[in-house]
């Protein structure tokens, strides 16, 4: 990776966020809560994905303050996974360095502003992203590395498929043919996500949408069984 040509913005102090690594610390240091101390990335990793997706109900229907809470435990679950790391005797890594990779990574992919490339639109930024990142990775032999095999299945669906239109492989089309088996229902769940993807739309927020509006069906049900006859 090539050095920035234009000099990093000044860092500047964080004492709030210091102390909470300091909380932290203390907690999971002897004589500090016996729960924070065992726990492990593997233990970890259910609470990630719940305060993650408590982050987005908040973005989407939450307050400000909502946002504000939710920022907090996602950050805090970097901390603690962080400082899990710290405490190995091999291989350990601190929050300082989860940063310093960070901070390379960024500044590795934004060479059109730490550079001499010339991308002034967000469209050219998109064009050249999967280039950057090949030149950050090179040890990578597919576009699908690096693709998580975690994510949600249309999430993935739709990151997939922008692999596939970067190599001009052709997305599947939607058919009226009705569902004989899995592999169909996949052929057409495929489709549509090529369909939004083609029009600007975020499946896995649609989908959230529709789910919550057959929530929200059923508690209108509830409650219309719950109320006595007349």
């Amino acid at each position: 990776m090539t050095e920035p040509t234009a000099a990093l913005p000044p860092a500047q102090p964080h004492p709030q966020l210091d102390q909470l690594i300091a909380v932290l610390a203390y907690l999971r240091a002897p004589g500090g809560c016996a729960w924070d101390a065992e726990q492990t990335h593997e233990s970890l990793t259910r609470y990630l994905v719940e305060e993650a997706h408590e982050l987005i109900d908040a973005i989407e229907h939450g307050t400000p303050d909502d946002v504000l809470e939710e920022l907090g435990d996602v950050l805090y679950q970097v901390l603690f996974h962080a400082d899990i790391a710290a405490a190995r005797a091999e291989n350990g890594f601190t929050i300082e360095d989860v940063a310093a990779r960070s901070t390379a990574k960024m500044v590795g992919r934004h060479p059109h502003v730490f550079g001499t490339v010339v991308a002034d639109t967000a469209d050219a930024v998109a064009a050249n992203w999967e280039t950057w990142k090949r030149q950050e990775k090179p040890a990578r032999t597919s576009v699908l590395d690096g693709v998580a095999s975690g994510l949600p299945a249309l999430q993935r669906a739709d990151k997939l498929l922008g692999k596939a239109e970067g190599l001009g492989v052709a997305a599947p089309t939607p058919v009226d043919e009705p569902v004989a088996d899995e592999a169909a229902l996949g052929q057409q769940l495929l489709a549509l996500v090529a369909q939004a993807r083609a029009a600007g739309l975020d499946t896995e927020r649609a989908m959230r949408g529709a789910l919550r509006g057959l929530e929200q069906s059923i508690r209108d049900a509830e409650l219309h069984n719950a109320q006595p006859a007349h």
